[in-house]
């Protein structure tokens, strides 16, 4: 236990399986103590891999009580934890109109409320050791809306909008926060366990529905990007000592980022005489 004390400690939702997964055998292979958390401990253990530095533990991000305890436990183990992963998410894809209200809330509740409750849980340690680091994973959908992903980008743009000002607050107390931009990686994101599509209903959207999730479920396991690799480079951005506020994953990533930066800055000054022109008379 004496070494294992010495160890910094990286939790990290959602490690039954995908990127999760990816992320805590990364962090073991690193030198962390690794909380590893998901709705099925024993899935996260098969997942894993049995070592002397991991806890596995049940949380459910959608329940402010179970992220609670799952944070106490790992305290009562490790004593501290140093790195926050907000790993765990799913996906409801499709039209907006299409998109049920429930499933609409329901992806929210996991996608940003998810990271908020376990955050929530974590930062009193962190404030407590006035240390620590907080990462979310969000996506180019968290910058870049598309269509058939309304649900899914509405829950990663509050997710880098709430990232963006937690920042602030907590950097006094010497925590630092990172956003994590993926692009498309050969993660279980875009299989059945992870992704639902809306029930179609309006014929106006039948063919470009058919069109859509055809398409996907044909890329699905031929991504481009190394999700083992995505894992060890973000545990080694952990480790530094100025993580960056924000990192874009993948070329495809850093492409759509440009993009958008693009089209905000033309955006900006598309009507720029009129937008300088509303202040009050002097």
């Amino acid at each position: 236990m004496s070494k294992v004390a010495e160890k910094k400690v990286l939790l990290v939702t959602g490690a039954s399986r995908g990127m999760g997964v990816d992320i805590a055998k990364a962090a073991l292979a690193a030198g962390y103590a690794v909380v590893a958390t998901g709705r099925d401990p024993q899935k996260v253990g098969k997942a894993v891999g049995a070592a002397e530095d991991l806890l596995t533990v049940r949380l459910d991000v959608t329940d402010p009580a179970s992220a609670q305890a799952a944070v106490q436990a790992a305290v009562d183990r490790f004593g501290r934890i140093d790195v926050l992963v907000n790993n765990a998410g799913n996906f409801i894809a499709g039209f907006f109109e299409e998109i049920t209200a429930q499933d609409f809330r329901a992806q929210v509740e996991t996608n940003l409320f998810g990271p908020l409750n376990v955050t929530r849980a974590v930062l009193p340690v962190m404030r407590a050791q006035r240390s620590g680091l907080v990462v979310s994973i969000s996506s180019v959908a968290g910058f870049l809306g598309a269509e058939f992903t309304s649900a899914y980008a509405a829950a990663k743009f509050g997710l880098e909008g709430w990232m963006e000002s937690l920042a602030p607050e907590v950097a006094p107390y010497g925590i630092k926060t990172m956003i994590v931009e993926p692009g498309f990686f050969r993660t279980d994101l875009l299989t059945p366990e992870s992704t639902s599509y809306a029930e179609a209903s309006i014929d106006d959207y039948a063919e470009r529905t058919k069109q859509t999730v055809t398409a996907w479920s044909g890329m699905s396991g031929l991504q481009g990007g190394d999700p083992a690799k995505l894992a060890a480079a973000l545990v080694q951005l952990t480790g530094s000592v100025e993580p960056p506020a924000r990192w874009v994953a993948g070329a495809d990533a850093v492409g759509a980022l440009e993009m958008k930066a693009k089209l905000l800055l033309e955006q900006a000054g598309a009507h720029r005489e009129l937008s300088s022109a509303l202040a009050h008379d002097a």
